[in-house]
């Protein structure tokens, strides 16, 4: 995605951090992406997780450790930018309560988190005439918050 907002912030990051990368991600949160944006941006949500038949199905590459993404609001303003510390793929009921915990949403609890992605995951599915299954694949991604 890109728009002039959206450069702009990038390239003010850059040059105020002497960086030289030049390609980044541009994205918000499906499920809220005003309340989860604001989250990573005051530092609280530091993780995230994806159903990996999406990533299949549209052909993206998985999240790189060391990549950039620009966590954008719901009208699609920056709000920060993080950089990918951790990627790993892992079926639905074998994620942790550490990263449920680092996710930041709720009670920040392994229930909370399985509760919700549940839900959401479901509805998601169901977009593309699939199940929720509880041994789906799952992208969970860590990141630090490095520009706000």
């Amino acid at each position: 995605m890109k728009n002039s907002k959206i450069e702009e912030y990038w390239k003010s990051f850059t040059s105020e951090n002497n960086i030289e990368h030049k390609k980044y991600e541009a994205w918000q949160f499906g499920f809220d992406a005003d309340l989860l944006g604001n989250l990573v941006r005051d530092g609280i949500k530091t993780a995230t997780a994806s159903a990996h038949i999406f990533y299949e199905i549209e052909q993206e590459e998985l999240p790189k450790v060391g990549g950039y993404n620009i966590i954008l609001d719901s009208q699609d303003n920056p709000l920060c930018i993080t950089k990918t510390t951790k990627v790993c793929l892992i079926p639905f009921n074998q994620v942790s309560s550490e990263h449920a915990y680092k996710e930041g949403e709720g009670d920040r609890s392994l229930e909370y988190w399985r509760k919700v992605h549940q839900t959401f995951f479901t509805n998601e599915l169901k977009t593309i005439n699939l199940n929720f299954q509880e041994d789906m694949e799952v992208v969970c991604e860590e990141f630090e918050m490095v520009y706000k």
